[in-house]
């Protein structure tokens, strides 16, 4: 345990936020336990301050670390590439290194045909998404070099398995799964680890989800044979950091399935 005390993780998308027992009940606040179960100080980000804010309460008292929590909405009508080097900026003028990117952040209107998907639905999804993730790993770039880091993007099976209602989501999650195989191949020789990892957990947003489109969700979330989904923590944050050790520098360009606890599939 400790191994990543000292090292500095950006985690898009960590606010905090609990399901009913209490356990973490997003996947970006699962990894940021994670990470600072293993002593590494974090960046987070989100759009909702209050959120973020609870998270460096709850994380800094809990675990001894250091967070910064910066606000920062990657939307259509922002200026995006300023949002986000605010956040790199940040970072070095707190911590003066990045060694784990994490690219989690993503919105989108779930549940809608793509018959009926408007320009506003399909933009949310590409940009708080696939260009949140461009900007941050072009941002980052220079400091994972100098730390020889890693970067963990999320994609998902909506992309990989065509799911129901989940049009602009699975373009998003596509255009990042190809975006980071590119980085994989463009970044090795500077000794940085991209992977990708596609998720199953149980979050509040899988329960919003259930409870406000019922009939996608009864399409597309599979309980695997095991009988329940992935937890954030420790099905989810784990293997981000697995994936932030030597041990994994081999395995940089892979796309990872996590299923429900089940393990990774390549």
């Amino acid at each position: 345990m400790g191994f990543l005390k000292g090292k500095t993780a950006i985690i898009t998308g960590a606010g905090k936020a609990e399901l009913k027992d209490g356990s973490p009940g997003s996947i970006g606040y699962g990894i940021a336990i994670a990470y600072a179960k293993e002593g590494a100080n974090l960046v987070i980000t989100g759009r909702n301050v209050e959120k973020l804010e609870a998270a460096k309460n709850e994380l800094e008292e809990k675990y001894g670390i250091e967070v910064l929590p910066v606000a920062a909405d990657v939307s259509a009508s922002n200026d995006n590439e300023a949002i986000v080097k605010n956040v790199i900026d940040k970072t070095i003028e707190k911590f003066a290194r990045i060694d784990v990117l994490i690219n989690l952040a993503q919105a989108s209107a779930s549940g809608v045909s793509i018959a009926d998907h408007s320009t506003d639905n399909f933009n949310l999804a590409i940009y708080s998404g696939l260009y949140g993730t461009f900007y941050f790993m072009k941002y980052a770039y220079p400091y994972l070099k100098e730390s020889k880091g890693s970067v963990i993007n999320f994609a998902s099976g909506a992309g990989l398995f065509g799911n129901y209602g989940q049009g602009s989501y699975a373009a998003a999650k596509e255009g990042i799964r190809g975006l980071s195989r590119v980085a994989a191949t463009e970044w090795a020789a500077d000794g940085i680890n991209v992977n990708v990892i596609c998720p199953l957990a149980f979050t509040r947003a899988l329960e919003n989800f259930k409870d406000q489109y019922p009939e996608a969700y009864e399409k597309n979330v599979k309980i695997p044979p095991i009988g329940y989904l992935g937890k954030p923590e420790e099905s989810i944050g784990r293997v981000c950091v697995q994936l932030a050790s030597e041990d994994f520098k081999y395995m940089t360009g892979e796309t990872l399935t996590l299923e429900g606890g089940l393990g990774l599939r390549p």
